[in-house]
């Protein structure tokens, strides 16, 4: 019998400690591996701030979808397979896969990045089923590029001047919004840009301010209009979630934490000072932090460009995705990010 129980014993310490959390070592793919977002908040963290705050228990090994020469469109496909087990890059290059993740980043809706948090936060829930359905994945956080404004190698003036221009679009409800002002939009890879702009491949060609000023566009363009034409580029942090569902409770909430205190907080906090100083460094209207000025002609939208701007949103590009999203998804977006933007689509 004595023996029995020490067997009994031993058996149950072996079980248990099955059940102990392992120390977990995170393949990770992270954004842009040059601009701002990854260099300040993406790779810190991984790299330092993630085996801190869980003493040693989450590590990670760290490139970016660039450096590993894949398409910024692949990277979701790739992560829901388990290709690797975290994946970070911009919503809009997932939308082949999902019409309904278009509607996280609407041109025009969120003049500011107070506004554009709002939206996000409204629209997260969807996101969340999103990711989970058509990736397999667990949403961490979301974090914005500075808005997505438009820079031009023509003499423009007004966004009436964007009519018969051929515009490098930065997402697909982008290139439809443009469309409808009388733009044609063009599919160019953010790395192809300098080349065709100096090449007249197109005229204009959207991305974030500072995405521009450190990627040399300044150097190929004559004019920016710094309104966000183009959206805030969000970029969602997302994990496998069959390697979600194997971390115990403990490291779930670590990484969430993280990821949300040391990425998407602060990339959000700066946002809109960012795009202040991106004009400046663009435009050379004062002091630049980065480094030197550059003298791109700034234009300004002006209220009847905004107000045309709007109507055609509302009338023509958001009725389009929603016919195309089908579902219940322009309720859900009209019910969440239409109630904090002041924007309602029509569903019945």
């Amino acid at each position: 019998m004595k023996s029995l129980l020490k067997l009994s014993a031993v058996s149950m310490i072996a079980l248990t400690a099955g059940t102990i959390a392992q120390a977990e070592e995170l393949s990770v793919v992270g954004s842009w591996s040059g601009l701002p977002l990854h260099k300040e908040y993406e790779a810190p963290f991984w790299t330092e701030k993630l085996p801190e705050i869980s003493g040693g228990d989450l590590t990670a090994t760290l490139t970016t979808h660039d450096q590993m020469g894949i398409g910024g469109g692949d990277v979701f496909r790739m992560l829901s397979q388990g290709v690797f087990d975290v994946g970070m890059t911009v919503a809009d290059y997932a939308v082949s896969d999902s019409v309904a993740l278009e509607a996280l980043d609407v041109p025009l809706i969120a003049p500011d990045a107070d506004t554009a948090k709002k939206a996000v936060d409204a629209a997260r829930p969807m996101v969340d089923d999103i990711y989970k359905d058509i990736f397999n994945a667990k949403v961490l956080g979301i974090a914005p590029y500075p808005p997505q404004v438009v820079f031009c190698n023509a003499d423009i003036a007004s966004l009436d001047d964007l009519k018969g221009k051929k515009v490098r679009a930065s997402g697909r409800m982008t290139a439809k919004f443009l469309e409808a002002l009388g733009a044609e939009g063009v599919n160019v890879g953010f790395g192809e840009v300098p080349g065709a702009l100096q090449r007249g491949v197109v005229d204009c060609a959207i991305t974030g301010a500072g995405s521009g000023y450190n990627a040399g566009w300044w150097e190929v363009s004559t004019h920016l209009m710094p309104i966000p034409l183009g959206g805030w580029d969000p970029v969602v942090t997302a994990i496998n979630l069959d390697k979600w569902n194997a971390l115990s409770d403990e490291q779930k909430a670590t990484l969430e934490k993280g990821v949300q205190e040391y990425v998407e907080a602060p990339a959000w906090e700066i946002a809109q000072n960012a795009l202040e100083n991106d004009i400046v460094c663009l435009t050379g209207s004062g002091e630049c932090p980065y480094g030197d000025a550059r003298d791109l002609v700034l234009v300004e939208a002006s209220d009847a460009d905004l107000a045309k701007a709007r109507e055609v949103l509302i009338t023509e590009v958001l009725p389009d995705w929603a016919e195309r999203a089908g579902g219940d998804w322009a309720k859900r977006w009209s019910d969440t990010v239409g109630e904090v933007t002041g924007v309602k689509l029509d569903t019945n």
